[in-house]
């Protein structure tokens, strides 16, 4: 089977920017079921409880592991605005910043809107940043219309496009 692969080149978009895109879509939808999965152990053990930001950034982090080998946590950013700050990961050969926000109680949905263009702004100017993804793990369900937030921030004006995957959906 791998001479056929070979042989009619079966895999060569297997890079691809969609299906790139779509594999990390793919870990970021499914990520609520995931993180409702670890709290299901055997025996009581102890798990990853997901209470903020770090420990979506701690479980993400493992989960693109799957489908990317070079995960960079933490890339420093160019400054903007007179300060600068780290992107949450880099897939440096995908050219693709993910940027992680978790809603919680007070950060509404406005300021997470204003954080993000920020983060639109910022990366722009990153050099290995050729698309930006933003992933809000909302478990508690307080953002009321993500498809609208979604949509209303990717037609934010940019140098690059810019996927912005809210999960669950619903809760």
């Amino acid at each position: 089977m791998i001479d056929e692969i070979r042989e009619y080149d079966l895999d060569s978009d297997s890079d691809s920017p969609t299906r790139v895109l779509g594999a990390l879509e793919q870990v970021c939808l499914r990520f609520h079921m995931i993180a409702r999965q670890l709290r299901v152990r055997h025996s009581n053990r102890t798990t990853l409880e997901i209470n903020d930001e770090y420990d979506v950034q701690d479980l993400l982090h493992a989960l693109l592991k799957l489908n990317f080998d070079d995960v960079r946590r933490e890339e420093w950013t160019p400054s903007y605005a007179g300060g600068s700050a780290r992107a949450d990961f880099l897939l440096k050969e995908e050219g693709i910043v993910i940027e992680v926000k978790k809603t919680r109680q007070g950060l509404s949905v406005s300021d997470i809107g204003a954080q993000l263009l920020v983060d639109v702004a910022r990366y722009q100017a990153h050099p290995d940043c050729r698309q930006l993804v933003c992933f809000i793990y909302d478990p508690e369900g307080r953002i009321g219309n993500p498809v609208g937030l979604e949509r209303d921030l990717e037609k934010t004006p940019a140098k690059m496009p810019v996927r912005i995957i809210v999960g669950p959906k619903g809760t």
